[in-house]
C-alpha cells in the first residue's frame, strides 16, 4: 500500500493469534486463520480505519528459529515487514506465558530498532488477563491485553496504535489506483513473476509447491503510476484442492481478482494453455476485468523465427476471445519481457477508463451500420437509432434500437469488433447493451 499511509505490522510466534487479529481489525476473514500453526507464510496487507484515520496493517507469518527452507524464508517475509513498519504489534499468549521464541523474537524487535507495542492476546476474561503483569520482563512497556477472537479491548488498542503513529497533518482520501493481480495454476512463476517486477523477493519462493497462500499486496511506481501488485495463492482445479487450507488459498485468489481492475494470467510455457487454465480466463472475463496472459517460463522453449507467433496463434485457435488481450512471452528468471508487463498494465488501464464522446462514436457507427445493417427480424428491419458510452471501468456501450430483441449474437460481436477496430479497447472486456427506443 501507499507509504500515505503508515504501516503496523503484526508480528509473533506461530499461533499466537496474528491472522485473528489482523482480521478483527479488518472486521472481515482477510488472512487465513486455522488452529494449525504456521499457515500464514507471506506477509499480507490491507488499508484499514480507526477513528477515520486511515493505517495500513500488514500480518506476518509466525515466527520461529529453526533452520529449515520454510522457516528461513518466512523470517525473510518477517524482516521486510519490520523494515517497512511505523509501529510493530508483538504479539504474544496469554495462556502459555513467556516460551523462549518471545525472548528470542523481542531481541531481534530490540536491534530493529523501532516502536514496539505488545500485545497480551487469549486474555479472555479478567483472571487471565492479570498474567500479563509477567511480560513486562520482555522491555517493552506496559504489557496491553486483549481478546482477539473474542474483541476484548481490541477498541483500546486500536486507540493506542493511533496515538503511536505519525500521521501526516492532511490525511486525505488516496485516488484509486491501478491494481494489477497475478494469477494462474500453481508452478506457473507467478511470485518469481512478481520478484522480478519489485527486484526484491516479496513472495516466498521455494521448491516446495504452494507456498504463497495468502494473496500479498506491494506499491510499486512506474513512471510516475502507482501499481498495486497483486501477488496469489495458485488456483488449483477442485479435485486437486486437499483440506480446507488450500480451498480458502482458492478463495483468497478469486477476492484478489474482484478487487483488481486487471488480471495478469500466467501460464506455463512448457505445459502450454491447458483446461484449468481457460477456465481461470474465463472466469477474469466474466468478472469484467481488464486482461493480459503473461506466458512464463520462454526461456525453456526451443525457438524458430515464428514461433512466438505461431504460440499465440495457438492460444487464440484454443479460445477466440484471446484475439483482444495482449500476450506476453517471459522468463522470470532472465527477467525478459518482465517490465512489458507493467507497460501493458497501464495501456489496459487507460483502455479500461476511455471515455468516447457521443457525437464521435455516433459518427463511426452509423458509417458501419449504413455499410452493414442488422439482418432482419421476423422479417422487420432493425434501425440502431444511436449509441451512447455509458459507463467507463469497464466500458459500457447502450444502443438503442426499434426491437433489441432482433440483435442477435453473431451481429453483436461483429459490433463489438468494429468498436475495438478503431477505438483501441486492447485488454478491455467491452459490454453492449441493447434498449428500444
Amino acid at each position: 500500500m501507499s507509504r500515505n499511509n503508515p504501516i503496523v505490522a503484526i508480528v509473533g510466534r506461530p499461533n499466537v493469534g496474528k491472522s485473528t487479529l489482523f482480521n478483527r481489525f479488518l472486521k472481515k476473514r482477510r488472512a487465513i486463520v486455522h488452529p494449525q500453526a504456521g499457515i500464514t507464510r507471506d506477509r499480507i496487507s490491507e488499508i484499514t480505519s480507526w477513528r477515520g484515520k486511515k493505517f495500513i496493517i500488514v500480518d506476518t507469518g509466525g515466527l520461529n528459529f529453526n533452520k529449515d527452507v520454510m522457516s528461513e524464508g518466512i523470517k525473510k517475509q518477517v524482516h521486510f515487514a519490520i523494515e517497512e513498519a511505523d509501529l510493530i504489534l508483538f504479539i504474544v499468549d496469554a495462556k502459555e506465558g513467556i516460551v523462549p521464541g518471545d525472548r528470542e523474537i523481542s531481541e531481534l524487535l530490540r536491534k530493529a530498532g523501532k516502536k514496539v507495542l505488545l500485545v497480551v492476546n487469549k486474555a479472555d476474561n479478567e483472571e487471565i488477563e492479570q498474567r500479563a503483569v509477567e511480560y513486562y520482563e520482555l522491555g517493552f512497556g506496559s504489557p496491553f491485553p486483549i481478546s482477539a477472537m473474542h474483541g476484548r479491548n481490541v477498541g483500546d488498542l486500536l486507540d493506542q496504535i493511533l496515538d503511536r503513529l505519525p500521521f501526516a497533518p492532511d490525511d486525505t482520501e488516496e485516488e484509486e489506483k491501478l491494481k494489477l493481480a497475478i494469477v494462474g495454476m500453481p508452478n506457473v512463476g507467478k511470485s518469481s513473476i512478481v520478484n522480478a517486477l519489485l527486484g526484491r523477493q516479496i513472495s516466498l519462493v521455494t521448491d516446495i509447491p504452494g507456498t504463497t497462500r495468502d494473496s500479498v499486496d506491494t506499491v510499486v511506481k512506474y513512471y510516475g503510476q502507482e501499481i498495486i501488485l497483486i501477488d496469489t495463492a495458485g488456483l488449483r482445479k477442485k479435485k486437486s484442492i486437499k483440506g480446507d487450507i488450500e480451498f480458502y488459498s482458492v478463495i483468497r485468489t478469486l477476492q484478489a481478482i474482484d478487487r483488481s481492475n486487471i488480471v495478469c494470467v500466467v501460464l506455463d510455457a512448457v505445459k502450454g494453455m491447458g483446461k484449468q487454465d481457460i477456465d481461470i480466463i474465463r472466469s477474469v472475463v466474466d468478472k469484467k476485468k481488464g486482461m493480459m496472459v503473461v506466458v512464463n517460463k520462454w526461456d525453456l522453449i526451443e525457438k524458430e523465427p515464428d514461433t512466438m507467433a505461431n504460440y499465440q496463434q495457438s492460444l487464440i485457435a484454443r479460445l477466440n476471445i484471446l484475439k483482444y488481450y495482449p500476450v506476453i512471452f517471459t522468463s522470470a528468471l532472465t527477467k525478459r519481457r518482465i517490465f512489458q508487463i507493467y507497460k501493458r498494465a497501464v495501456e489496459i488501464h487507460e483502455n479500461l477508463n476511455r471515455r468516447i464522446s457521443t457525437a464521435e462514436l455516433n459518427d463511426y457507427m452509423f458509417r458501419i451500420l449504413k455499410e452493414t445493417p442488422p439482418p432482419t427480424y421476423k422479417g422487420k428491419f432493425i434501425k440502431i437509432k444511436y449509441v451512447t458510452q455509458v459507463k467507463t471501468n469497464p466500458p459500457v456501450f447502450a444502443f438503442f434500437c426499434n426491437d433489441p430483441k432482433g440483435i442477435k449474437e453473431d451481429y453483436r460481436r461483429f459490433l463489438e469488433n468494429r468498436l475495438r477496430e478503431v477505438f483501441q479497447f486492447t485488454g478491455v472486456p467491452l459490454t453492449l447493451v441493447f434498449k428500444r427506443k
